[in-house]
């Protein structure tokens, strides 16, 4: 019994070590000692202590087991089930996101409606709580009141919080404004291979803010002297780059032009919380934002975040995946406009409700039903582009339709260094992917999808389409630490049962 115990252990610490792309070595390097003590522990021929997983899962970012709380989560599925009824979009995740790094902005009360409770939020939490500011849920749980000190104690920062998410990188814009000096701990979160933050550095550099990495930290100097005396262009039209040019302007004492800006919906959303805080924002949902800065916010706002079409669009996935017909609420439809007509061009049976606004009385929504459609794969290859083109979240989605589709589809992941290659874990339940190259993957459909069990992707997308996927495949699956789906989603496994899946959660070691 003691054997199978540590093979089991064993098999858990080489499957998350594999999906996080390093050799035994840089285990081994990571945790102080040999590649053969790592190779022993993987086969379970090493007795091991819980401080010792509980060090290996630390390096590997991946909750192994977890001392002082309960252990991971897992989720065991019954596939083979059809969905039906109506699932409502939660909030967006990455607006959320934003709006808690903007709330450093304001020295008065912000509340945010509709917060959603996930792994990345809570981290965010924890890190505003350790610099002093208060937070609390209020009206049974739903809404976020956020209130900072007079002075921030930066000194405190919770670095184990801020480095398991990438976000963090988000409180540069508003602290450039707050103090002289500060360091950050390197951002985290998702294993999506390197992301460069000189984006980053470029644009806030405009504004005075220098910045050297070492040890592990971000270490910030603002010259008070420095503004920006031209239009900001940014090298990189992403969305946290430009999230974090927007912060920085927002308490900057005149205009700022930021020239090739994303105008995705989390960037939307920052400008309509900006203009609440005061700050006029000019060039909404368009490439060329005009911001007019002022120096000192302090106002009580009230602010409701709109719906996520990354959400939206897992749960047409989940719809097409398991042939079902499901009508998705509250669906934002202008993020995801070019989605609808790529699936429409395969032949997606759908229909939508005329248009209404979110709460925020800006964003345009939709409610969206899906029914069973017999699917051809698209002519041209799924591809990711700035807004308005396809979004970059949504393309892990289209490997788990493609793979319900007739005949091959080219997905090319042009973005990220390695998500593609954690899409091939969909030939464990019975897939046909092939990895072309890190960016590239070819799917060839239709599936015959098969019951597995397995670890779940450390990428959040990747990974709830593995969880798709076992939902439509027959008999019963186990996903194995779930961490990185709790980060981005709010109650999935409940959410997904009340429409027709059968999720169980539960937890071992």
């Amino acid at each position: 019994m003691a054997d199978d115990y540590l093979v089991r252990i064993g098999r858990l610490i080489r499957d998350a070590r594999q999906h996080r792309g390093w050799t035994q070595a840089q285990l081994a390097e990571a945790l102080g000692t040999s590649q053969s003590a790592v190779n022993r522990i993987e086969r379970g021929n090493q007795n091991i202590s819980l401080e010792m997983i509980a060090r290996i899962g630390e390096a590997l970012d991946s909750e192994i087991v977890s001392l002082g709380y309960a252990g991971p989560m897992h989720l065991r599925v019954v596939g083979g089930r059809r969905l039906s009824g109506a699932i409502d979009v939660k909030t967006s995740k990455n607006a959320c996101v934003a709006l808690l790094c903007a709330s450093l902005l304001n020295s008065g009360r912000t509340v945010l409606r509709r917060v959603a409770r996930i792994e990345e939020v809570y981290r965010l939490l924890e890190v505003l709580h350790s610099i002093g500011v208060r937070t609390r849920w209020i009206n049974d749980g739903v809404d976020l009141e956020i209130v900072p000190p007079a002075e921030l104690d930066l000194a405190a920062i919770d670095a184990d919080a801020a480095r398991r998410t990438r976000s963090i990188i988000m409180f540069l814009g508003p602290l450039l404004h707050r103090t002289d000096r500060f360091m950050l701990p390197y951002a985290g979160g998702c294993d999506l291979g390197t992301r460069t933050v000189e984006p980053h550095m470029i644009a806030l550099r405009r504004f005075g803010l220098d910045i050297a990495a070492t040890e592990g930290q971000y270490h910030a100097v603002v010259d008070r002297s420095v503004a920006p005396d031209r239009p900001i262009v940014l090298t990189e039209r992403g969305d946290t780059v430009t999230e974090n040019a927007l912060l920085a302007a927002a308490r900057h004492d005149g205009i700022t032009v930021i020239r090739n800006a994303s105008s995705n919906y989390m960037v939307q959303d920052l400008c309509f919380f900006l203009e609440a805080l005061g700050v006029k924002v000019d060039g909404i949902g368009t490439t060329t934002l005009t911001v007019h800065g002022v120096p000192t916010i302090d106002v009580d706002v009230d602010y409701s975040p709109s719906e996520d079409p990354v959400e939206a669009m897992s749960l047409v996935a989940a719809a097409v995946v398991t042939e079902s017909e499901l009508t998705v609420r509250r669906v934002p439809i202008e993020f995801l406009e070019i989605e609808l007509a790529v699936l429409e061009e395969m032949g997606l049976d759908h229909d939508r409700t005329p248009e209404y606004f979110a709460d925020n009385g800006r964003t345009r929504l939709v409610d969206l039903t899906v029914r069973p459609s017999k699917l051809e794969a698209p002519i041209d290859k799924i591809h990711p582009m700035p807004f308005p083109g396809l979004n970059i979240d949504n393309v892990p989605f289209f490997a788990a339709i493609a793979a319900v589709a007739q005949g091959k589809t080219l997905i090319h992941d042009w973005v990220y260094d390695n998500r593609a290659i954690y899409l091939t874990d969909l030939n464990r339940l019975g897939g046909r992917l092939q990895l072309l190259d890190p960016h590239r993957v070819l799917v060839e459909g239709p599936t015959r999808w098969r019951a597995a069990e397995m670890m779940c992707p450390p990428a959040l997308r990747p990974a709830v389409v593995v969880l798709l996927a076992m939902m439509a495949a027959e008999g019963t699956s186990v996903l194995r630490n779930v961490y990185v789906i709790n980060r981005g989603y709010e109650d999935l496994a409940e959410r997904l049962n009340s429409i027709g899946a059968q999720i169980e959660i539960f937890r071992d070691i």
